[in-house]
């Protein structure tokens, strides 16, 4: 049986500067977010724009749900693949991150196709449920703590065959290290074995950035 390559920076830097081109406002934010210190790990990788920009242009979701925006970059990526007749909620608690990514979602033009809401996530679901609001792509990028509960109300958001893409389910690596088991770790791994264990869907990890979690709704 074959085996998966062993991804180094040099590998890594030769994929990413022979795939898609990024947007300039896409180089943008990746340029601002480098200055932001240890925070900068809440970005998304390269890869993961690349493979968010294909997954919509193939699936071609009208409505898409995000949970986690931090200074925009994923919500720009999926922005910019989206067809014309598409939108984006894109919900955040954090007033200042939330500010800097409307900036750049403007100077993409993109701000009448991106409503980011600045609000706590498992609020905003519970009203999203209540309005029965459907969505065809829920990305999950928020506090860890709540993955399971945002995977769930996702699932009711949700149209049938639609996409959950949750980041981070590799967390480092640390997942499969026995020596690790801060309380983040333990819950990185609860919720990959709640989500392989949930017959509701079909699922796969990528190794992708952090991991990337893709699963279709039965």
């Amino acid at each position: 049986m074959g085996s998966n390559l062993q991804i180094n920076k040099e590998i890594e830097k030769y994929i990413n500067d022979n795939s898609l081109k990024l947007h300039p406002v896409q180089r943008e934010i990746i340029k601002y977010n480098e200055n932001l210190g240890e925070i900068k790990k809440m970005q998304i990788s390269i890869s993961q724009c690349h493979f968010l920009h294909l997954i919509i242009k193939i699936y071609n979701p009208t409505n898409i749900l995000e949970l986690g925006t931090f200074t925009g970059l994923s919500t720009l990526t999926m922005g910019l693949a989206m067809n014309k007749n598409a939108f984006l909620t894109a919900i955040d608690k954090n007033k200042d991150t939330s500010n800097i990514a409307k900036n750049f979602f403007i100077k993409a033009k993109l701000e009448k196709k991106i409503n980011l809401i600045v609000r706590n996530a498992n609020e905003s679901i519970k009203d999203l449920i209540k309005n029965k609001k459907i969505y065809d792509l829920i990305f999950i990028d928020a506090d860890k703590e709540n993955y399971i509960n945002y995977f769930e109300n996702s699932l009711k958001l949700l149209n049938k065959s639609g996409l959950i893409i949750t980041d981070n389910v590799l967390w480092y690596g640390d997942v499969v290290d026995k020596n690790k088991n801060d309380k983040l770790t333990k819950i990185i791994r609860e919720f990959n074995s709640f989500v392989y264990n949930d017959h509701r869907v079909e699922s796969l990890i990528l190794p992708l950035g952090d991991g990337l979690s893709v699963c279709r709704k039965i």
